[in-house]
């Protein structure tokens, strides 16, 4: 069956485009069909806090090339159900589509903040739609309030101060993107924030929001109030499962997936269905952990493997790569490899520069390196952590 029959793809994002394209390449002349909540075709997601949220890029470079696809795409069409043992995916619009094999790829969503009001101004960013809903808004003498200081909300930060805005983040932890980088480089982060004139508020909640119809005010738990005319939401996400309940499927903070992406229910494989990207949390080898990686080139590298898995089965390689992001912010490229250690040793540079490696280790072995503009420098260490070489020396 690997060069025919039906594959659905839930999800028209970018693993899920790369996996229609990977079955193409490798062959398979069955039907594909790509369901996808929005009314867009695949686009890349990182402008969108960036050249796309600034208006610097044209709002249709944003979409990636399909080449030719060859597939039926049912757009601005949520999938609500699968049924495993009927092989079929039920859609909002009361229809059913059937399958042979099925790639899950529905990304994820944005978590919010309970207990606020739904008042006009304030955003989250997760889509095309609400990148321009929030460009619209950004109009001279803003002031802006970015909750959630990860790497989505300091890109928006640094976005907004690049177009001359009052701009202030807030998060409620005492250190910015310490969940992915550690408290050392979050620091660091901080610090190029503050720099650039855009005010931390580190190690306070949001309480609530004030305003009649629109936004007026961030309110924070130690009482003190910021004026906001645009409030820009980004506290993290969580695995587009919902969908999915009922299914069988085993689903812990994703879709649960072995080594070769294939979902699992009761912990065991399910025949012809995999996951790649935000909704996926596999078993990777390299690390010898189960992990989910909500970034860019783990999508596109996921959406491959899984279906060569579809095509090849256990004779596709295992999905073990080294993960990998990147991040904008300012004048200065942030880039990551690997996964976060509990020892931290600078290996090129200074934290005080601009310009700096710091690497990641656990049990004598180096697992992660991050680089400020350094990017031929971090790819060295990108080998050696697929190698499983020792932690090295401080500088």
């Amino acid at each position: 069956m690997a060069s025919g029959g039906r594959i659905v793809i839930v999800g028209a994002s970018l693993a899920g485009l790369r996996a229609a394209q990977t079955l193409r390449e490798e062959g398979f002349d069955g039907t594909i069909t790509v369901i996808g909540a929005e009314p867009h075709l695949p686009y890349d997601r990182p402008p969108l806090s960036k050249e796309a949220l600034a208006g610097t890029m044209p709002d249709e470079e944003v979409y990636l090339p399909l080449g030719a696809l060859d597939a039926d795409f049912r757009l601005a069409t949520r999938a609500t159900s699968v049924d495993l043992g009927e092989r079929s995916v039920a859609l909002d619009s009361g229809q059913t589509v059937s399958f042979d094999r099925l790639v899950l790829a529905t990304g994820a969503h944005p978590r919010s903040l309970s207990g606020l009001p739904d008042l006009e101004g304030v955003f989250f960013l997760r889509t095309l739609d609400d990148c321009l809903a929030i460009r619209a808004r950004l109009t001279p003498g803003c002031r802006v309030v970015v909750v959630g200081a990860g790497f989505i909300g300091s890109e928006v930060a640094a976005t907004c101060q690049g177009l001359g805005l009052d701009v202030t983040v807030v998060e409620a932890l005492p250190v910015p993107m310490v969940r992915g980088v550690g408290e050392l480089v979050g620091r660091r982060c901080a610090r190029l924030h503050a720099d650039h004139g855009v005010r931390l508020q580190l190690g306070v909640g949001v309480t609530g929001l004030a305003g009649d119809h629109r936004v007026e005010a961030v309110v924070l738990a130690d009482g003190s109030v910021i004026p906001a005319d645009v409030v820009v939401i980004g506290v993290g996400v969580t695995p587009a499962t919902e969908w999915l309940a009922g299914s069988g499927l085993d689903l812990e903070n994703g879709v649960r997936c072995d080594r070769w992406c294939r979902a699992l229910s009761g912990g065991e494989a399910v025949a012809g269905v995999v996951a790649a990207g935000d909704v996926a949390r596999w078993e990777n080898p390299l690390f010898g952990e189960v992990m989910r990686v909500e970034h860019w080139t783990n999508a596109a590298e996921q959406g491959r493997a899984a279906a060569l898995t579809l095509l090849h089965g256990q004779e596709a390689p295992v999905f073990d790569p080294v993960p990998y992001f990147w991040s904008d912010q300012y004048e200065t490229k942030i880039q990551f490899v690997g996964r976060v250690g509990p020892d931290v040793r600078v290996v090129d540079g200074s934290l005080d520069d601009d310009r700096f490696v710091v690497a990641y280790g656990s049990e004598g072995r180096i697992v992660g390196a991050l680089a400020f503009s350094r990017p031929a420098r971090l790819m060295a260490y990108r080998s050696m952590i697929a190698r499983r070489d020792t932690f090295p020396d401080a500088v």
